[in-house]
This record gives structure tokens, C-alpha cells and sequence, in this order.
């Protein structure tokens, strides 16, 4: 079933006067599953891991078409994720409507020192409820694009404004290789939700989305290079090491019925 962000690229898609040819990318047939060389796909691995929190992506114009993009891979992981396209003259009401539920706490996951100090937080409500409390699920919106994409869109959207921004302190370095920013503070789309994911208690989806966003980077690379698969390197390992986890702890949350 088509996620969230595939479902955004079919819409863009569907706007383009012409194909979208991705700059230095690979220009032949990709699977429509996982943007990859058919030879290279990797729709077979695509994990699954229960949340209570959810992500909301606000994608620069052409994001959702960059066969780079890693936005893709946290709509795969985490089915509470949604995606809109970002255009300063308007507002998908849909992302309205998220944005006020009352089941969510939106964060707008951007660097502090961009934000007032009086809105600026750096952890999340308690991931479980207390004393009985059903609580709100933490949702992070993540600006997806590049950083003066992404600093535009913090910058004008006013209905962003009322809400906290949840300022991250990784405490390494980016490990992201498909693009290059030219810094070493800024991370791919994906890593900042694993960091979020980890402030949120959600340990297993934060070892997921990083094993996955691995593997990603290992099949586009040896796509782009015209090179086989190592499928008994040290990321599919640790994929395969990871879903494990994932099946424990959905087997612990829901326990077979006694006769």
C-alpha cells in the first residue's frame, strides 16, 4: 500500500510538465518501490516498527522526486507518517487539521538558535501516559529540503509559529553519504528522525531507522557504481539484527491469548 510520501511524488508527478531527471543521479528504470535500480531493489527488506509517535514531513517542491531522498525511508518504518508539500502562498488544510488534533503535541524539530528562546525546548512530553492519563503522542514535523529550503520554510509558515521547537544535540557527526552539505552539523531527513524517535523513548524505531537508511546508502551506492549487492555485509546484519527486536517487542506489547 502506497505510504505517505509515494503517495506525495505520485501527486507531484502528476503536476510536472516534464520527467524529473535527478541531477548526477543514475537515469535508468528505477522500481517504484524503493527508487532503485530493479537490480538493486531493496522493497523485500522494508521494516515495520509500532509507534506511538508519528512524523510529519513538510517537503520542499522536488524533494519527494530525489531518488536521494530519505524521507521515503522513514514513511516506510513509521506508519504514522504524513507528508505535504511546502508552498508559501498556501496550506494544504489537511495539514491544519493534523496539526489541531488533539491526539498529537506537534514539535517543529529545527536549530534552537533560529527559534525565540521561549519556544525552544529540548525533550519531549513523557512518552508514556501517567496516572491514567491517555496523554498526547508526540509528532514531529521535520522541514525536508535542502538547509536554505528548510530555513525558508521555519521562517514562512505562520502556522508553525504557536507551536515548540524541539532544538536536537546529536552527539556525533552525520553519517549520511548520498549528498553533501558541506557540514558536519547537518543531517539527513532521516537521521533527525532517528534522533527524535530516541528523545521519544521509541529505541527500537531509532536502531531501525538507522540500520535502514545503511542499507538505502549501500544499494544506492553500488546502483550508482554498477556493483553487486554485499548481502552479507555488516549493514544487512544489522537490519536483520534490529527487525528481531522489532518482533520481540511487538510480541511483548501483544502477548498470545491463553486458552
Amino acid at each position: 500500500m502506497p505510504h505517505a510520501v509515494s503517495l506525495l511524488r505520485a501527486a507531484r508527478l502528476a503536476r510536472s510538465a516534464k520527467p524529473f531527471l535527478a541531477r548526477g543521479g543514475f537515469k535508468r528504470e528505477r522500481c517504484a518501490g524503493c527508487r532503485l535500480l530493479p537490480t538493486h531493489c531493496m522493497c523485500s527488506l522494508r521494516p515495520s516498527v509500532d509507534t506511538r509517535a508519528g512524523v510529519c514531513l513538510l517537503m520542499a517542491d522536488i524533494e519527494p522526486l530525489k531518488p536521494s531522498n530519505t524521507g521515503w525511508l522513514i514513511a516506510d518504518v513509521v506508519a504514522d507518517t504524513f507528508a505535504f508539500g511546502w508552498a508559501r502562498t498556501e496550506t494544504d488544510p489537511a495539514l491544519l487539521a493534523l496539526l489541531s488534533d488533539p491526539q498529537w503535541q506537534p514539535y517543529v524539530v529545527f536549530p534552537g538558535q533560529y527559534a525565540a528562546p521561549e519556544r525552544v525546548v529540548r525533550a519531549v512530553q513523557s512518552p508514556e501516559p501517567i496516572r491514567g492519563e491517555t496523554g498526547k503522542r508526540p509528532l514531529f514535523i521535520l522541514l525536508d529540503g535542502t538547509w536554505a529550503e528548510a530555513r525558508k520554510m521555519f521562517s514562512r509558515s505562520p502556522y508553525l509559529d504557536p507551536l515548540p521547537v524541539l532544538s536536537l544535540e546529536p552527539e556525533q557527526a552525520s553519517q549520511y553519504k548520498l549528498r553533501n552539505s558541506g557540514r558536519d552539523d547537518h543531517f539527513c531527513t532521516s537521521e533527525v528522525a532517528a534522533l527524535c524517535m530516541r528523545l521519544a523513548g521509541e529505541h527500537v524505531a531509532e536502531q531501525t531507522l538507522q540500520a535502514y537508511l545503511a542499507v538505502f546508502t549501500h544499494h544506492y551506492l553500488r546502483a550508482k557504481n554498477q556493483q553487486p549487492i554485499a548481502w552479507d555485509g555488516a549493514a544487512h546484519q544489522r537490519l536483520r539484527e534490529v527487525s528481531v527486536l522489532s518482533r520481540e517487542e511487538g510480541a511483548a506489547a501483544f502477548p498470545p491469548a491463553t486458552q
